[in-house]
């Protein structure tokens, strides 16, 4: 990656030459990294479904931009809507936040934000429906007006709405901060807000599950490893295999499918091959699919822990790339009989967001020591594993390489002062920039 000095003849660059594009996996640490060090409000993550943009200029990068969730509640953005708090409720996702845009330092290019604007806004839906199975229609910012006018904004046809009241969403609690900041709408469909406020309902804006063509050999790998897991039902009035129901629902799963229903739902729309592969009950020429009360009572019966650990390899497989985060939250809401919260640190694929593994951390330790255990069973030759700066560690490094023979990218902070330093002298060195 390489970015524009403050040089005059940056003033003569075509804007036509610029290409605004979502960043690949392995440009996500140092695009969080750019954000968090140049961007005035720092950055940590983006809520909800997001995606993160480049601005691109002969391979240069020249700004960042980061899509998020939609703010729960807008004043100026619900009455401009003028929906009812039930349509609200259900059509909220059709809203994407610009909750990120930075212009690289050094960068000085006449027009170039609202350039950047107006060619994101053109792909934003497109790709938001590729990712998440549903387009959006309206795209809204929040602009700090003691610090920008939003001139880039007004300049790409973006409307202002007004002024928000200065609060913000605190755990489960709006709290006053003071700080009002002008409201900017953009409609990236057309007739965007007749359809989003329409009590009728829209099939072409109902989230669309991926279906998933299960391969013969993904579907004897998945049977194979499967059969190893115990049924914990009484063999007396069983009708539909423990095989099955476990293979369907994690493939439903895989597919973007979060209850019971969307499961059933999935399944109930499976090919024949598919049913086939999967050893489901034949009746003469009909495979019969599970229904939901039997997915639900089989999957509340099985040990998750058990069906986690099988086929957390089989999962790594099914994806076409080589990237696989570390991260570890704290599970809201749940809480061990000593009154501690759980946390969990999860190893996932980068590009489905899928969890491969997940280990518990207990309550008089840390994420650090959990980590190679975590990574232990998977298989993870000649894949690239990322990590926050907590796991920057020589230990964790040298197990990867070493041991799993595999790459990593960890971010370091300033708390490895010595290592940054390093860091940077061979980036100078290199010809990058500071």
């Amino acid at each position: 990656m390489d970015t524009f000095t403050s040089k005059p003849e940056c003033s003569g660059i075509s804007l036509q030459e610029i290409v605004v594009r979502p960043i690949v996996q392995t440009e996500r640490v140092v695009w969080d990294e750019l954000m968090s060090v140049h961007h005035y409000l720092g950055f940590k993550s983006l809520v909800g479904s997001s995606i993160r943009y480049v601005a691109v200029l002969e391979e240069r990068w020249l700004a960042l931009l980061g899509w998020s969730a939609s703010a729960l509640k807008c004043q100026p953005r619900d009455r401009w809507i003028g929906w009812s708090p039930a349509i609200q409720w259900q059509r909220l996702f059709l809203l994407v936040n610009n909750s990120r845009f930075l212009i690289l330092p050094g960068i000085h290019i006449p027009n170039l934000a609202s350039k950047i604007l107006s060619l994101n806004v053109k792909r934003l839906s497109r790709d938001w429906e590729e990712i998440y199975g549903h387009p959006v229609l309206i795209a809204e910012t929040f602009v700090d007006q003691a610090r920008f006018t939003g001139a880039c904004y007004k300049a790409a046809n973006w409307q202002y709405l007004g002024q928000s009241r200065g609060y913000g969403r605190h755990s489960r609690r709006y709290v006053h901060h003071g700080q009002s900041k002008a409201v900017f709408v953009y409609s990236l469909a057309r007739n965007a807000l007749t359809r989003i406020r329409s009590p009728r309902p829209d099939l072409q804006l109902i989230r669309k599950e991926k279906p998933m063509a299960l391969t013969a050999k993904q579907a004897s790998d998945l049977i194979e490893i499967l059969q190893a897991i115990p049924d914990p039902r009484f063999k007396r009035g069983v009708r539909h295999r423990n095989i099955s129901i476990i293979a369907l629902s994690i493939c439903a799963v895989v597919c973007g499918c979060r209850s019971y229903a969307a499961i059933a739902q999935w399944v109930k729309n499976c090919s024949r091959k598919v049913l086939a592969r999967t050893w489901c009950r034949k009746k003469g020429e009909v495979y019969i699919h599970p229904s939901e009360p039997t997915i639900r009572r089989q999957l509340q019966k099985i040990d998750a822990g058990v069906v986690d650990l099988a086929i957390s390899d089989w999962l790594g497989k099914l994806t076409s790339g080589n990237t696989i985060g570390i991260d570890g939250k704290t599970v809201r809401g749940a809480r061990r009989k000593d009154g501690t919260q759980v946390h969990l640190l999860s190893a996932f694929l980068h590009h489905q967001g899928i969890t491969i593994a997940q280990q518990e951390i207990s309550a008089k330790s840390n994420e650090i020591p959990a980590a190679i255990p975590l990574l232990e069973p998977l298989d993870l030759e000649g894949k690239i594993v990322t990590a926050d700066a907590l796991h920057t560690q020589k230990d964790l490094a040298n197990f990867l390489v070493q041991t799993k023979k595999a790459d990593y990218c960890f971010t370091v902070k300033d708390n490895q002062s010595t290592l940054k330093n390093d860091i940077a002298y061979l980036g100078l060195n290199e010809g990058f920039p500071p």
